[in-house]
């Protein structure tokens, strides 16, 4: 029954990933799915959860902006903390019988309230009682076995820590993305476009400028078309939140996209944040402005 529940999870999870993505929200994972006739929630109001129909937890939780910090460790795997002070309470033993059986979890990261990032399965490879910490790693679901043990010999270390490492920039993605879309609503600031498939949070200043900062005040809420334009420097933003379209582009003649998708957007403002704190950096827009003008 253990190993069935826990099968039947990650193929309801991982349909639920094909159809949605990996950001699912809180009602749909408390819900869950069905099993021989019984309800099986994914997670509770508890950080580590147990179904009852499990002896074990199926799933840890990561509240954004909760209590307790989660965060990698200096090999990138997680470091994730007991529930309260006492090594012995029922979900801390729940956790470490995971980790002595090699029992696969589901982890759900909040990224904003309601919505959680998904990542599984991830295996408990640590326990750090004086620290009140769990060490959590990510694997691949094809190095599981049909019995739910996790082949993680130390010959493979590479390999677990390269997986890690892209969840990590995966989770910093969906993150900064489900942040600055919720800030404009979940619209494009350019066209107010609101089906979520088509939308980007669009990086003002790349990762990797020194100012590129992945805060909601260094993104804007793009559909994809705006975004790929921004991106190309076709579509550009003054400090004063103006669209402009570069000047050869007004000029061409290429059907009703161009004519509506682009070019009676020029001088046009973007739609704002309820939020001035979310506004876009006026200096980051002046730095990628300039780069604009330069093309």
């Amino acid at each position: 029954m253990e190993s069935s529940v826990r099968i039947a999870a990650f193929a309801w999870l991982s349909r639920q990933v094909s159809i949605h993505g990996d950001v699912l929200p809180r009602e749909m994972l408390a819900k869950g799915f069905e099993f021989n006739g019984e309800r099986v929630p994914l997670l509770g109001p508890q950080g580590i959860f147990k179904p009852r129909l499990l002896d074990i937890p199926l799933s840890i939780t990561t509240v954004a902006n909760g209590p307790y910090l989660d965060e990698p460790d200096q090999a990138g795997n997680w470091l994730y903390r007991y529930r309260g002070t006492d090594p012995h309470h029922r979900d801390n033993v729940g956790l470490r019988k995971a980790m002595e059986q090699r029992v696969p979890l589901i982890y759900f990261v909040g990224t904003i309230p309601g919505r959680y990032s998904v990542v599984f399965p991830v295996f408990i490879t640590e326990d750090y009682p004086e620290r009140l910490t769990f060490r959590v790693m990510a694997e691949d679901m094809n190095f599981l076995k049909d019995d739910q043990d996790a082949v993680i010999s130390e010959a493979d270390v590479g390999r677990r820590r390269y997986l890690n490492a892209v969840v990590r920039v995966r989770l910093h993605q969906r993150g900064f993305r489900e942040r600055v879309l919720s800030a404009y609503r979940e619209q494009c600031a350019c066209c107010k476009l609101r089906h979520l498939e088509l939308l980007d949070a669009a990086h003002i200043l790349p990762d990797l400028d020194p100012e590129g900062d992945p805060v909601v005040s260094n993104g804007i809420s793009l559909c994809k078309l705006h975004h790929a334009a921004f991106d190309s420097n076709i579509l550009g933003i003054r400090p004063d939140y103006t669209i402009e379209i570069r000047k050869e582009v007004l000029e061409e003649k290429d059907g009703p996209v161009l004519l509506h998708g682009l070019q009676e957007l020029h001088q046009a403002q973007i739609i704002l944040p309820k939020s001035r704190n979310f506004y876009p950096d006026t200096k980051c827009l002046e730095t990628r402005y300039k780069e604009f003008q330069n093309c």
